[in-house]
């Protein structure tokens, strides 16, 4: 399993943890120098946000505001397009990884932690992507047999899953003869989702349908043939004789004469009624064993479930920001502390151990983006491929200078 890019301390921690590793006398510059930074990247990502927030209005399912005019089919495929590319790179910023179709597809496979097995017809998409963050390995006991019986059961956990989903067009689903939808076609959703095991992934699909494992079925199935047979004996067996008896006798296979008299009628039509009722009953034992599955899948999402649609990308904006500025702290901490300059890969290598040795976490640090972000704010040099921080004082004015400019609208 490969390391996660994404930095598990906030960001008000990485603040602290690199002013520990300068001087006293730079502490406070130095802290001066984050708000600086922060507040620089704040401002990029809320164009970001005003950006996303744009393209995703025509196609959002909570939209309490009116649009200004018509839009035309072509033009809120444009804007779909356009908020996809821009939803997978803040995904990308905030250290997510889009897991593959191979990772579903073992999903599907793999044995569920969830005792509930679901079907999705993936048919119904026009564009589905997943992506996590945080992936670890956990265990879990798991009972059977009436809990007479538990293994152990070892699986990988992600602790956060973002979906993009797009479905398909109406002229599809009227084809498919699928009348009652709980999505609207040609829809676009965005979820976000915690500790979610990778076994379990399809129940985060919006179509999921439960359906009876191969056990649940045979259970039902045992329980049926049981107690249909029980009432068949105990109920209708002198019944069902004696009409065999007597449909014998009408179709010539018998020769003695068979007299049913009107109890044994009404003994018949009783014992029909308590097999009818005992049909009945074992029905609604199928539908409610149904309906408790679904019970447990409602109430598992709703513990997993952290943001939806528009609430999403705020949440991911967010991420991407404190992860931009977490990475950019770093770097710039590193070289502070490190006059004689270093390579990308030393500076790398120093932050991965450092985080490894000091306070046991293995990450693998996104040292390109780090370094592209402070080269672009000229908060470093570079000579022969090696980096090198400018001084506190002198950044902190680079930092303010970048500032003033931001609205120069003369």
């Amino acid at each position: 399993m490969s390391n996660d890019r994404f930095i598990p301390f906030t960001k008000h921690d990485i603040v602290d943890l690199c002013a520990q590793e300068l001087t006293e006398q730079d502490t406070e510059s130095f802290k001066q120098f984050s708000h600086l930074l922060a507040s620089l990247i704040h401002n990029q990502y809320h164009h970001q946000l005003e950006s996303l927030k744009h393209n995703y209005a025509p196609f959002d399912p909570n939209r309490d505001t009116r649009l200004l005019g018509l839009i035309s089919d072509e033009q809120k495929a444009l804007h779909q397009a356009e908020f996809a590319k821009e939803f997978a790179s803040i995904l990308n910023a905030a250290n997510y990884e889009k897991i593959t179709s191979d990772d579903l597809q073992d999903a599907l496979r793999e044995e569920s932690l969830f005792k509930v097995r679901l079907a999705v017809e993936f048919d119904d998409f026009a564009e589905v992507v997943f992506y996590r963050r945080g992936e670890s390995q956990k265990t879990e006991q798991l009972r059977s047999w009436w809990g007479l019986k538990t293994h152990t059961l070892q699986f990988t956990n992600y602790e956060r899953v973002a979906v993009f989903i797009r479905f398909k067009g109406a002229d599809y689903f009227t084809a498919k003869n699928k009348k009652t939808l709980g999505y609207e076609p040609n829809s676009t959703i965005i979820k976000l989702f915690q500790n979610v095991p990778k076994a379990d992934l399809e129940m985060l699909f919006p179509n999921s349908e439960v359906k009876m494992r191969p056990i649940d079925k045979v259970v039902i199935a045992t329980s049926a043939l049981i107690g249909g047979a029980i009432v068949l004996v105990t109920k209708l067996g002198a019944s069902i004789l004696l009409l065999i008896a007597l449909l014998a006798f009408w179709g010539g296979w018998r020769n003695e004469e068979v007299h049913m008299s009107q109890q044994h009628f009404i003994t018949f039509a009783i014992g029909m009624g308590v097999f009818g009722s005992f049909i009945f009953k074992e029905w609604s034992k199928f539908k409610n064993r149904k309906i408790r599955f679904m019970k447990a899948l409602t109430d598992n999402l709703y513990f997993k479930n952290l943001d939806n649609n528009a609430g999403v990308f705020h949440t991911l904006i967010d991420s991407a920001e404190e992860e931009d500025v977490k990475e950019a702290l770093l770097a710039y901490t590193f070289l502070l502390k490190s006059p004689q300059g270093l390579t990308a890969q030393a500076l790398d290598e120093k932050i991965e151990d450092w985080f490894k040795n000091s306070y046991q976490c293995e990450l693998d640090f996104e040292i390109t983006d780090a370094l592209n972000k402070l080269t672009k704010m000229k908060l470093v040099t570079v000579i022969e491929q090696h980096y090198f921080s400018v001084e506190l004082s002198q950044a902190k004015a680079q930092l303010d200078s970048h500032w003033d400019g931001l609205f120069n609208y003369s």
